[in-house]
């Protein structure tokens, strides 16, 4: 499991602090090791209720960057960088 400070970027509004963003995929630690991050290129797609984005990977889990989209809201700009 990783966890990572984000931030959301909108249209004219820069980047803002989000919430904080942990990855674990269970029975895939080859993906997202339990006690790691993703390899770089890594690449995580989600969606459900509370939204969806899409990820990628970069400085061996140190950050990623992607898109996101939250219930109700437009597409933003979404990037993270690992705390633990």
């Amino acid at each position: 499991m990783a966890t990572y400070e984000t931030e959301i970027h909108t249209g004219g509004g820069g980047w803002q602090q989000d919430e904080p963003l942990s990855i674990s995929l269970a029975g895939r630690g080859d993906v997202v090791p339990a006690n790691g991050a993703p390899a770089t290129g890594t690449s995580v797609t989600w969606s459900g209720e509370a939204g969806n984005g899409s990820v990628t990977f970069f400085d061996n889990g140190g950050s990623f960057q992607g898109t996101a989209q939250f219930p109700g809201e437009g597409p933003v700009g979404y990037r993270g960088t690992k705390t633990d």
